[in-house]
């Protein structure tokens, strides 16, 4: 597979992933003049600074996906939720949370608080 040219060509095949990308970007962009959306053979990825969310297909890396999308958010503390499907800690004061997504609704407040909590993290832009 090759690299798609766009986040929107990484969810050329799924309603639900353009649904939910939408519903993120359109939401951080609002907040942050300075995000920025990068997309690679893997992931679409949301960073300032430094990366602080992830769009990504499970079905393309595991054999059994549990959802179609999934968002990956990197916060500085664990955050406790049911709704995490797992959470693990890979560097000291980092905390990496997996989020299945089943509908563009599952996009709500709870999670673009947690978005917007990673993204103050992640730092300005340098220069901005």
């Amino acid at each position: 597979m090759s690299q798609p040219a766009t986040a929107e060509g990484f969810f050329t095949d799924s309603l639900l992933g353009l649904a939910v990308l939408a519903a993120v970007r359109e939401d951080l962009t609002e907040t942050f003049a300075d995000v920025e959306v990068r997309t690679s053979r893997s992931q679409v990825a949301f960073r300032r600074r430094r990366g602080f969310a992830v769009l990504w297909r499970p079905g393309r890396h595991l054999a059994h996906p549990g959802a179609e999308v999934v968002l990956s958010v990197l916060l500085e503390r664990r955050a406790d939720s049911p709704r995490w499907k797992e959470v693990v800690q890979p560097a000291p004061g980092r905390w990496q949370h997996h989020l299945e997504v089943y509908a563009a609704t599952d996009i709500d407040d709870e999670v673009r608080g947690w978005l917007h909590e990673a993204a103050v993290a992640s730092g300005p832009m340098p220069g901005r």
